[in-house]
């Protein structure tokens, strides 16, 4: 294959494709090219071919035979591989830090929240995730094709129940055995990894988890989406919440490197104000920056300063954030605590892993502790204000756009030159400010898309900064501007 072809399967810090139906682009060569460029790529960062490698997956309809491509490939390069089955994301990096396993690296088989149709490939070593520019390296090797060669071992061996059991031990060690005893919470898994939570975790705590959905492994998600930020997935587990009576309701994206949470009334705790509860938790006990993507809101801001920190903006992309957190802590400057909206969150004593089960295992210690005598997990958060509209409106590139990357940064460029006031705090795009409204435009970390993220405190603020956007952005023919249009005439 060419180098061009599988760089076409390249998602930021791993590969994607789609692995089944009539348009497969994450083919068999294409796994296996991947699989051993990987395995390439760790001899010569090592230094040694005696490798051990941890495979794992997801619930989808492919990981079975995804699974036997990456596995046969890895042996035939002389690698032992050891499979683990069924696996979330963050515990494939953990039994690189706390096990036994003895292994040098592992690889992930998911496509996270994306439909069932789709599947990729996550590469870990113990420093933690490749970067984008090691995933160009992995594919180079890969076309390259001088693979080591030899035939490894096979072993199959488990970790969740380990990794559940570092979890439980947090929670113990702060609150005591079975801390969650009296309280209801239950799991919507989506037919993702996430069912684990509920026996492995939840149960030894001393929950009661009766009304938890979607357990059980489906690769073809039946339900909804696993994916905290879908809004059916959202109105699920709420709907369930106050059916239940539960006391919290959690969520987890396929493979639970991403989570949210639901308060006791059915309200989403989610995106802005899920950085609020974390910055609630964490910041009294020694301050701090928190770290977030661009798009957080100014209310968030002001709610992290009033809890005595500060809040740094950064650019999307998990990777990003988190890298970041990790920048500022090895400068000096106190971060604990790495989150996107989009439900990646990573801490300094967790590897910087972003780790969803790990994130919820935060808020039960803190459920445990706090919300006694009437007291919620919501109100440690009811200081944060919430803008009264807010928006998401994504701006496409149509036929007349040659490089839509370069033509986007050009008219981001434009518009920091344009006259209109803009935030000096960004780090990515440009933030517009109007009075009580402002708006954020970037470019996606991935996609032909601009997405501006407006939000306002007045009614029809949106709407207003809407129309002023198209005046400025009409000039440019390679912007399909019909979304735009669309919500102004709404």
């Amino acid at each position: 294959m060419k180098t061009s072809d599988l760089k076409k399967l390249k998602s930021g810090t791993d590969v994607r494709g789609i692995a089944v139906g009539g348009k497969i682009t994450l083919t068999d060569e294409a796994v296996s090219l991947i699989t051993k460029g990987f395995c390439l790529w760790l001899t010569k960062k090592f230094k040694k071919h005696e490798l051990k490698i941890a495979v794992g997956n997801d619930t989808r309809i492919s990981a079975p035979h995804m699974s036997d491509l990456v596995i046969s490939s890895l042996i035939s390069c002389g690698a032992d591989v050891v499979y683990t089955g069924l696996s979330s994301t963050p515990s494939m990096f953990l039994l690189l830090k706390e096990s036994d396993f003895g292994c040098d690296a592992s690889i992930m088989i998911t496509a996270s929240h994306l439909p069932y149709d789709r599947n990729g490939l996550k590469f870990f070593t113990p420093e933690g995730g490749l970067s984008s520019q090691d995933i160009d390296a992995v594919i180079a090797l890969a076309c390259d094709g001088a693979f080591p060669a030899g035939a490894g071992k096979y072993f199959e061996r488990s970790f969740m129940d380990e990794y559940s059991q570092i979890l439980v031990g947090k929670v113990v060690e702060e609150c005591g055995p079975e801390p969650l005893k009296g309280k209801k919470i239950i799991v919507d898994a989506g037919n993702g990894v996430g069912g684990f939570f509920v026996e492995k975790v939840l149960l030894p705590l001393g929950a009661d988890v009766e009304g938890s959905l979607y357990l059980e492994p489906d690769g073809t998600f039946p339900h909804h989406i696993p994916n905290p930020e879908n809004r059916q997935a959202i109105d699920c587990i709420a709907e369930a919440v106050k059916k239940s009576g539960a006391d919290l309701g959690i969520i987890f994206d396929t493979d639970v490197d991403r989570a949210a949470c639901v308060d006791k009334n059915g309200e989403e705790i989610n995106r802005n104000s899920l950085i609020a509860l974390m910055s609630a938790i964490i910041l009294p006990q020694k301050g701090g920056i928190i770290v977030t993507d661009s798009v957080t809101s100014v209310h968030l801001t002001e709610f992290i300063e009033g809890l005595g920190g500060k809040h740094l903006r950064f650019r999307r992309g998990y990777k990003n954030v988190i890298d970041k957190c990790r920048e500022l802590n090895n400068s000096g400057e106190y971060s604990p605590l790495a989150i996107e909206t989009s439900g990646h969150a990573a801490f300094p004593e967790n590897y910087y892993l972003d780790d969803g089960a790990y994130l919820i295992t935060k808020i039960l210690i803190c459920l445990a502790k706090y919300c006694k005598d009437g007291k919620t997990l919501s109100s440690l958060i009811d200081g944060l204000k919430r803008p009264v509209e807010e928006a998401e409106i994504r701006i496409g590139f149509n036929s007349q756009s040659k490089d839509f990357k370069a033509e986007g940064n050009s008219v981001i460029e434009d518009i920091k030159n344009s006259g209109e006031e803009t935030a000096a705090d960004n780090y990515e795009g440009v933030r517009l400010l109007f009075g009580k409204s402002n708006a954020v435009v970037r470019m996606s970390v991935h996609d032909p898309v601009m997405p501006i993220n407006i939000e306002s405190d007045e009614e029809g603020g949106c709407r207003a900064v809407a129309k002023r956007l198209e005046e400025l952005l009409d000039k440019y023919p390679f912007l399909d501007l019909t979304n735009l249009i669309k919500f102004i005439d709404q």
